[in-house]
């Protein structure tokens, strides 16, 4: 997974296909129970999906800048359009991966 920040934000995002934004931080204990699994998808399906995160801790404007409110935060950008954010503490992995495999499956 490509960590992110404010200086490489726009040039990781802004590509041509999909782009999974992992919008997490130290004190989010939900943040931190999914990571596992969002690697697992992201040495799965990693061909097909860009996979990135954030900490939001040191880039706040940024996640604001990008309608992020609440953590944990996956946004899907598609060809540099936010087009998908899932959040909320409900948020479950298998959430996650259904909206990836739906993106895989847009692309066949």
């Amino acid at each position: 997974m490509i960590e992110l920040n404010k200086e490489n934000f726009d040039t990781e995002v802004n590509v041509d296909g999909v782009v999974l934004v992992d919008f997490w931080s130290e004190n989010c204990g939900r943040c931190i129970e999914l990571m596992p699994d969002v690697i697992k998808l992201a040495e799965q399906y990693g061909e097909e999906i860009k996979f990135c995160k954030l900490n939001i801790q040191g880039n706040r404007r940024l996640a604001m800048a990008q309608k992020v409110m609440g953590l944990p935060s996956i946004v899907f950008y598609k060809n540099g359009e936010k087009v998908k954010h899932l959040s909320g503490e409900e948020l479950e992995i298998e959430e996650i991966a259904q909206e990836v495999e739906s993106f895989i499956a847009e692309k066949a």
